[in-house]
């Protein structure tokens, strides 16, 4: 049998974790058995080998970034080298961007208080939210 370091394709989860997408391989495993993680418009399992050229959803924070399989890592390295490793496709990409956009002016239009509760007004808002449920 053929170590993943000898084949041309590797496991999902190593390849997630290798390319820094999870901080952990068992993050990584979580999110694929979440539902969070599609390979070709499928949903699939850790061990489902990638190979290269394969297309990879991932839903990052809530919002769904596209990705195409552009390298092997043999091992977990530095940032810059792994992200050599995939391409986010230029829809995605663009996407992302808007909501980025979004959510910047939604938290500037946002009402912001001049400073933190003290006690009493801790409380008033505690009971205020108590009676609301």
């Amino acid at each position: 049998m053929e170590t993943d370091e000898n084949t041309d394709n590797h496991r999902l989860d190593k390849w997630l974790w290798h390319t820094r997408f999870y901080k952990t391989r068992s993050l990584a495993t979580a999110a694929i058995n979440g539902g969070k993680v599609h390979l070709n418009a499928e949903r699939i399992k850790p061990a489902h080998r990638v190979r290269i050229g394969d297309r990879l959803s991932l839903s990052l924070q809530g919002l769904v970034a596209e990705f195409a399989v552009l390298g092997l890592p043999q091992r977990r390295g530095p940032a810059a080298a792994a992200q050599s490793h995939f391409l986010e496709t230029p829809a995605s990409a663009e996407r992302r961007a808007k909501l980025r956009d979004q959510q910047r002016l939604a938290q500037v239009s946002r009402p912001r208080p001049q400073a933190r509760p003290d006690k009493r007004d801790r409380r008033r808002l505690m009971r205020l939210q108590r009676d609301q449920t």
